[in-house]
């Protein structure tokens, strides 16, 4: 039997029963009434997914119609009329009919007319539980946190959210600056149209143009047809910059007219492209000294914190600990079908009182791994990473020297501390500059300001 049931309205006894004949043969579940007043009676229990309703008839189907209309009830309806009265169906059509059909009857013609019907119940069905989902996932009241400063960002997010103000959100890698993304679009006005995350950070940087504005065909040799770049596919909706700080100075000025003028220039198209997007920015880098130090753009940074959002570090709200482990572990659980699985308490105070410097991501990690190595419903520290397992006295290294009395200068401090650490990676740059937790096109402008050379 096909999903959801029907409702066929009409005071023809015979023309119901044949209706239900018909309907059944086609696999659909099929409910009877004689006129509108019964149907109304018997909607509220049977909760049908089509209404099939005469218009003439006694308590006829467009106070019927109507009803259904003013009601909370999601139900789709068809209507029959005779034939010379289509005006009478294109009223009903205007009232929230989904379609019509003319006696005298084609039951091949009506079976096809609720086939569509039924789909496009089901359809919506699909839309209303998936957005369930996502409010489920992604509502502000279920980000976990209770901390006074993570509730603050909260609040603050979910003020900004029915806005479409640009938002930058900062805070380390790990603290769900994507979450929350997520949950101040499904808090918008943009909540039914796309939201398009891009890591900045994770395209080449000879693609990142193609790839965010897009291209028409002939740009470039190799340009078969045209690219639709992401930035136009969140036309409607959100676009989520993560690692915007990765950007190139060249895309960097491409997005700013975007933000701007709302309009975006395709590799080798002769005019732009209008486009309607919200624009959420995100980033653990310190976009204000790059803007001192020119690997950010001034009147870009300015445009992007309208609204600056700071997620604390998981080590600055301690006190959410407890309950996000258990969230966790109880996601992870679900997940892995190990329903009854629990935390020692030696372990869970261990993981209480680490500083959690990779975050909720970290967390998440941890205990994932916890439970997918443990041989024992009771799980313990033995299958702890072992940075987790070292003394809390080694799982920090404090930078420690003394200051001399008279002063110290920054820039060589500076200058000096990019030194040690190409020297530490053999003058790799990628990895001195992760070492130094600041991007590679800072560490080369920074290696450049101090004038160093190789031999430095």
């Amino acid at each position: 039997m096909k999903k959801g049931t029907i409702l066929v309205v009409d005071d023809d006894s015979s023309l119901r029963r044949v209706m239900k004949i018909q309907l059944e043969e086609a696999g659909y579940s099929v409910a009877l009434a004689a006129d509108g007043d019964e149907a109304y009676d018997i909607l509220p229990d049977l909760r049908p997914a089509l209404v099939i309703t005469d218009l003439r008839m006694p308590s006829g189907g467009l106070d019927l119609l109507r009803k259904i209309a003013k009601s909370d009830m999601d139900t789709t309806v068809i209507v029959i009329t005779a034939f010379g009265t289509v005006e009478t169906a294109v009223e009903a059509m205007k009232i929230g009919a989904y379609d019509y059909v003319t006696k005298p009857l084609d039951f091949d013609a009506l079976v096809l007319v609720v086939h569509r019907a039924m789909e496009r119940q089901s359809l919506r069905e699909e839309v209303r539980t998936l957005r369930s989902v996502l409010n489920e996932r992604y509502g502000f009241e279920n980000i976990i946190g209770r901390s006074k400063g993570f509730l603050r960002v909260l609040d603050q997010a979910s003020r900004v959210a029915p806005h479409d103000t640009t938002v930058l959100i900062q805070g380390e890698t790990g603290t769900g600056k994507e979450l929350l993304a997520r949950a101040i679009h499904n808090n918008s006005g943009r909540r039914a149209r796309a939201f398009v995350p891009i890591n900045c950070g994770a395209i080449p940087e000879d693609l990142v143009e193609s790839e965010l504005f897009g291209y028409v065909r002939g740009a470039f040799t190799g340009a078969m047809t045209n690219k639709t770049g992401r930035i136009e596919a969140a036309d409607g909706g959100t676009l989520f910059l993560d690692e915007v700080g990765e950007l190139p100075l060249d895309a960097q000025v491409k997005l700013l007219r975007v933000l701007q003028e709302g309009e975006l220039a395709k590799l080798g198209a002769s005019a732009p492209t209008r486009v309607d997007v919200r624009v959420i920015g995100a980033t653990h880098r310190n976009l204000a000294a790059m803007v001192e130090d020119g690997t950010f753009r001034e009147d870009l940074y300015y445009r992007l914190t309208v609204v600056s959002l700071r997620i604390p570090a998981l080590r600055e709200r301690r006190e959410d600990l407890p309950e996000l482990i258990d969230a966790l572990f109880k996601r992870a659980k679900e997940r892995h079908g190990l329903s009854h699985a629990q935390l020692s308490r030696p372990l869970l105070q261990r993981l209480i009182s680490y500083a959690w410097p990779g975050n909720v991501r970290q967390l998440e990690n941890v205990i994932e791994r916890l439970l997918v190595l443990s041989a024992d419903d009771v799980l313990t520290e033995e299958n702890l990473p072992d940075d987790l397992q070292a003394t809390p006295s080694a799982q920090t290294t404090p930078l420690q020297f003394p200051l001399p009395e008279e002063g110290i200068s920054l820039e060589a401090v500076e200058r000096e501390l990019i030194v040690q650490a190409l020297a530490r990676f053999s003058g790799n740059q990628t990895h001195a500059a992760r070492y130094l937790d600041i991007s590679r096109r800072t560490l080369i402008y920074r290696i450049e300001k101090h004038g160093l050379q190789h031999e430095d």
